[in-house]
């Protein structure tokens, strides 16, 4: 791609900072969404669902990542709707801006989860399944409705239904390594629950394309091709990290007692997802197994 001007919303995010940084190697200019109205280019403010874009600066792509940490604390009634209004209420008003804009960007990327369909149990679902009925299910659902604005102007848009992200630098991976390291490391609950996993380096690859190729469109599970039980992941983990990994790390019932509905959630649920759009699109992960991911995020 020649210089562009892209903006990234959720910029200090672990994803955000790391296609942050892939564009400006590439030569781009990048842009963040400013929270605090002080004459940045481009401002949101989700007291007032003001969203302000800069007219001098014609954006050629977005990339939409911002949205509030679904594992931070326990799901209250009022961390579930910040849960959901910072990521829908957000993406309405951006999607809305990008529309009314005098110049479109020709791309809006914007991020969604395989929390889409639900708690699959040991079914295997990809793109074409159907919304799960849960809550992270219609998060999901709705964060991806807001994009609507944008796709009736004529922008091509993508939703980025992300999997667990590993990376030593954030995430599940990098709060697992100090219990596993010093020898504490072990399955959650009974260990059957799937896990959809994708490396950092495959998920800036797939951004790359997905802005890139102007063919692209509509939803992406960014996974890998092969889902992990917890007890592989954990085995596979303290493998990686030469330490035993043989002793239960949290029962379920503790689980269940010190999270809430997050941990039953987020820590028991099973989500075996695939995609059957990477072929179509011509994408072939680096790490494919939970053995090349963790070789490569831990090296």
């Amino acid at each position: 791609m020649n210089s562009q001007n892209i903006l990234v919303t959720g910029a200090s995010g672990l994803i955000g900072g790391a296609i942050w940084h892939r564009l400006e190697s590439r030569g781009h200019r990048v842009y963040s969404l400013n929270r605090d109205d002080s004459g940045a280019p481009f401002y949101y403010s989700a007291d007032s669902g003001e969203m302000r874009l800069d007219p001098h600066i014609e954006l050629d792509a977005v990339v939409n990542l911002a949205g509030a940490n679904i594992s931070a604390r326990r799901w209250s009634e009022e961390y579930k709707r910040l849960i959901m209004d910072s990521r829908v209420e957000l993406t309405r008003a951006l999607a809305v801006a990008l529309a009314d804009s005098a110049h479109k960007p020709r791309v809006l990327l914007s991020a969604s989860a395989i929390g889409f369909y639900g708690d699959t149990g040991s079914e295997t679902v990809d793109e074409s399944s159907p919304r799960g009925t849960d809550f992270l299910a219609d998060v999901a659902g709705s964060w991806e409705a807001a994009c609507q604005p944008a796709i009736d102007a004529g922008i091509r848009t993508v939703n980025m239904r992300f999997g667990v992200v590993l990376s030593r630098d954030g995430g599940v991976l990098k709060e697992m390594l100090l219990p596993f390291k010093l020898g504490g490391g072990g399955k959650l609950g009974d260990g059957r629950q799937y896990m959809s996993w994708i490396a950092l380096s495959d998920v800036i690859s797939l951004i790359d394309l997905c802005l890139g190729d102007n063919g692209i469109s509509g939803p992406i599970n960014f996974v890998s091709g092969q889902p992990a039980t917890n007890a592989e992941f954990t085995r596979a983990l303290g493998k990686a990290l030469r330490r035993p990994a043989f002793s239960p790390f949290l029962r379920a019932w503790l689980i269940r007692l010190l999270f809430g509905e997050m941990g039953e959630t987020l820590l028991l649920g099973s989500n075996r997802v695939v995609s059957r759009r990477h072929e179509e699109i011509g994408f072939t992960p680096s790490a494919p197994t939970i053995a090349d991911a963790l070789n490569l995020e831990l090296e």
